[in-house]
């Protein structure tokens, strides 16, 4: 794993949103250069920028018309390159939000392969041989594009009908249109999003999160064989690239890692338990006390032995994609949220936003394909000057409508507020940086995690350090019988400090308690 990897404290950019330079309402590369100080005075010394890369905007980029070129309403790629330069300038890294299982349907790539004749980017998708024959029931298909050229043939998608599904061949081929995954067509394929890989990382960037990746070869039931085209492409980046980072969005860390990904995020759908901690009807770290974490822990635990506890399932605040803590929670239980997220193994990944507690915005009308997640995408509040400080545009052509509460969080009350929620997550990453048993390869054992019940304590470990993490989110003291190797000295605690006397842990009500033990 990439050196910079094992502390590294992720924040998430939706550069539309974060900071505009020219005044057309939209955020820029020179924007985010702007705020890089801001960044690293958070305490992140890493960044995920979402897809900044050409694009007709259909899906908010993940529609890449271009993967060699930046999208003009951000920058150009030297502006880009700039950016990777003063990001490292200050110790920090950027990894690129990369799109590899399908284009924009305005990419050169899906134009040629419409033709009727054959050329080199025919099979560059996934097209079936007439225009009648489509992709029910194959796994990993959504829909497809029909009657829209010359080619007489049905085009698979991936998710909207303007992203055509590239060809990355199928499991088990049974049709003349499908190649299996080591084929010369689907090889192509690969070949040239190695390329493109190649290109970022000669122009500085550190590496990359990958889209859906789980998802590239069409019908694999297992993920076998998606694992398989990872591996190749990690040995690729291994003999060229050995410290370029790569995080998938895959949602099953005991495949994706095994695939050669670094880490891997827990997903607000499936499984995981993750969404039953903060997005739920009854979240866990609500002071309500009706929240559930054994699900969270007991999937956590299994995929944390399925990889060889090496503790890198990466925990979000939330994304692009998933309501914003503010509104569903309050200041105080975020600050518990926080807690917990910058004392578990992986690389925790901040929104941007989050540290203020911006509110998920309902009702928007959708804004670059966002329907519902239009919400958690709106501008970046900075201050009490127009447009919050994002913009100097008419309020009219921002790209997303602000929070119009007068009393909407800012950076600046924030960071002049002493106990403030940015204060708090600052002071968390701090804490983080200065113990390895609190970083992203530590050691984990959870202690105490019971069905409908508080507290919820785990221990992390790293040589001689341990330390004992304990939250109480609910609004009620909680206690619980466990057995100790010893309680030292309380290096954090928000809302008072937890007691261990004689084999009981006692915590007060909505309270985080980090303690050394040994």
């Amino acid at each position: 794993m990439p050196s910079w990897l094992k502390n590294a404290v992720f924040y998430e950019i939706y550069p539309q949103s974060f900071q505009d330079t020219n005044g057309d309402g939209i955020g820029d590369f020179q924007g985010i250069i702007n705020r890089l100080d801001y960044i690293k005075e958070l305490g992140c010394n890493a960044i995920w920028m979402n897809p900044c890369f050409e694009s007709p905007f259909m899906d908010a980029g993940y529609d890449v018309a271009d993967y060699y070129k930046a999208a003009p309403r951000y920058g150009t790629n030297d502006d880009l390159k700039r950016l990777f330069e003063e990001v490292h300038q200050r110790g920090m890294h950027l990894i690129l939000d990369l799109v590899p299982g399908h284009t924009s349907v305005e990419s050169k790539w899906f134009k040629e392969s419409m033709k009727a004749e054959k050329n080199e980017y025919t099979h560059r998708y996934i097209w079936s041989d007439n225009v009648w024959e489509g992709f029910e029931g194959v796994k990993n298909i959504s829909g497809c594009i029909r009657g829209i050229s010359s080619r007489n043939g049905c085009c698979a998608t991936n998710f909207f009908s303007t992203q055509p599904a590239l060809n990355y061949g199928f499991v088990n081929p049974q049709k003349s249109w499908q190649f299996s995954p080591e084929s010369p067509e689907a090889m192509a394929t690969r070949k040239a999003m190695k390329d493109v890989m190649e290109f970022w990382l000669q122009m500085g960037c550190d590496g990359f999160r990958v889209d859906m990746a789980s998802s590239l070869v069409k019908g694999d039931e297992d993920g076998s064989a998606n694992i398989a085209l990872w591996q190749d492409i990690r040995a690729f980046l291994d003999e060229k690239y050995p410290e370029a980072a790569m995080v998938s969005e895959w949602g099953q860390p005991d495949q994706s890692l095994k695939g050669g990904f670094h880490m891997d995020f827990l997903l607000q759908f499936g499984p995981s338990g993750y969404t039953e901690l903060f997005r739920t009807e009854h979240p866990y770290f609500s002071r309500e006390g009706k929240g559930d974490v054994k699900a969270f822990a007991d999937k956590y635990q299994e995929y944390y032995d399925a990889t060889n506890q090496k503790g890198l399932i990466c925990i979000p605040s939330g994304n692009h994609d998933t309501p914003r803590l503010g509104g569903l929670l309050d200041e105080e239980e975020i600050k518990n949220v926080f807690a917990f997220l910058l004392s578990m193994p992986g690389a925790p990944y901040i929104y941007y936003g989050d540290e203020i507690g911006m509110k998920y915005l309902p009702d928007l009308v959708s804004v670059e394909g966002g329907y519902d997640r239009t919400g958690s995408r709106s501008p970046m509040q900075w201050d009490n000057t127009v447009n919050a400080g994002f913009s100097a545009a008419p309020k009219e052509m921002l790209y997303i409508d602000l929070d119009p509460d007068e009393n909407r969080p800012t950076v600046k009350k924030q960071m002049e507020t002493e106990g403030s929620l940015w204060k708090e997550v600052q002071k968390l990453n701090a804490l983080r940086q200065a113990h390895p048993a609190l970083q992203s390869e530590a050691a984990l054992k959870f202690v105490y995690a019971k069905e409908n019940a508080y507290p919820f304590v785990y221990q992390r470990s790293c040589g001689e350090e341990t330390i004992l993490v304990i939250h109480n989110p609910s609004g009620q003291q909680a206690s619980c019988e466990v057995k100790l190797d010893g309680w030292g000295e309380v290096i954090y605690a928000n809302h008072g400090e937890a007691v261990y006397e004689n084999g009981v842990l006692t915590v007060p009500a909505a309270s985080a308690t980090f303690v050394k033990i040994g």
